[in-house]
C-alpha cells in the first residue's frame, strides 16, 4: 500500500485520526525526533489535546568506522549500548566513555537549542508516542525506543506515516505498539511519499515547541499559515 501526503503537516493530521484513542488522556506525551519529526509531532499533539516535547538521540559511532554504532545517547543522559558491535570488536569501557561524553554534550547543545530552559520531561508511567517524519532502517528510532526503556514509561508507541514493512516488524519487537500509515513495498526514500518535503531547520523546531506551549486560540493565530485542512484516511496500526 503507498500513499503520498501533501506536507508533513498533514501526515501529522493523518496519523493523529490514527492516535485517536489517546485523545484527551492526562497521562499521554508525544515526543519528536527533531528536526523532521518536529512538525508531523506538533498536529499529533495538537489534536490529541497532548504535550509536545522532543528526544534528542546521536549515534555512538565506532572509532574509525563513525557509520557502525556501538550505541546511542539521548536526552536525559541515557545510554544504550549495543553489545553485539561492543563484544564482537573488543570496545573498552574507556572507548564507550569517551565517545558517549562527546555525544552528551551534543545532545546538551540542542536540548538547550530547541527547548531552552525548561526540563526534560519524566516519561515514567507515562503513554509516550514517538513520532518521526518516516523511517528508512529505523536505527535512531530503535535508540529512542530503547533509550526510553530504561525510564520506564507505561507504554511506548512508535508512530510514523511511512516506514518499510521490514523496519515495521522490527521495531515491532522493541516497541509496545508501531503505527504506520503507508508502508511501501519497494521503499526507496522517506521523501517519495510526500509532495513537499523542505527540510526543518533549528528555527521552525523552536517555533513549533513554543507554539505548542500557548492556549489552542492564540496557537491557531500563531501558526494559521502552517496549518492545513485535515485529511480523511484509514490507518494501519500494528
Amino acid at each position: 500500500m503507498f500513499r503520498r501526503f501533501k506536507d508533513r503537516a498533514e501526515a501529522g493530521q493523518i496519523l493523529a485520526k490514527a492516535l485517536h484513542r489517546y485523545a484527551d488522556r492526562d497521562n499521554i506525551l508525544v515526543l519528536a525526533l527533531p528536526r523532521g519529526g518536529v512538525p508531523v509531532a506538533f498536529e499529533v499533539a495538537r489534536k490529541l489535546n497532548a504535550p509536545l516535547d522532543v528526544l534528542v538521540v546521536r549515534k555512538l559511532g565506532v572509532p574509525g568506522q563513525p557509520e557502525l554504532a556501538m550505541g546511542a545517547v539521548a536526552s536525559g543522559r541515557i545510554l544504550v549500548i549495543n553489545p553485539e558491535v561492543v563484544d564482537a570488536l573488543g570496545i573498552s569501557g574507556t572507548t564507550i566513555h569517551e565517545v558517549a561524553e562527546v555525544q552528551h554534550r551534543e545532545v546538551s547543545r540542542r536540548e538547550q537549542l530547541f527547548r531552552g530552559d525548561r526540563p526534560v520531561p519524566d516519561v515514567q508511567s507515562r503513554v509516550v508516542i514517538v513520532v518521526d517524519d518516516g523511517l528508512a532502517t529505523g536505527s535512531t528510532m530503535r535508540a529512542a525506543v530503547s533509550a526510553l526503556h530504561q525510564q520506564e514509561p507505561a507504554l511506548i508507541v512508535v508512530a510514523v506515516p511511512t516506514a518499510p514493512v521490514k523496519t515495521v516488524r522490527m521495531l515491532l519487537q522493541i516497541a509496545d505498539r508501531v503505527v504506520c500509515l503507508t508502508r511501501p513495498d519497494p521503499f526507496e526514500a522517506i521523501s517519495r511519499s510526500y509532495d513537499n518535503f523542505e527540510q526543518v531547520n533549528d528555527d521552525e523546531v523552536r517555533r513549533l515547541l513554543e507554539a505548542s506551549l500557548r492556549p489552542a486560540r492564540e496557537r491557531k493565530r500563531i501558526l494559521r499559515r502552517s496549518m492545513r485542512p485535515t485529511a480523511t484516511a484509514p490507518a494501519e496500526e500494528s
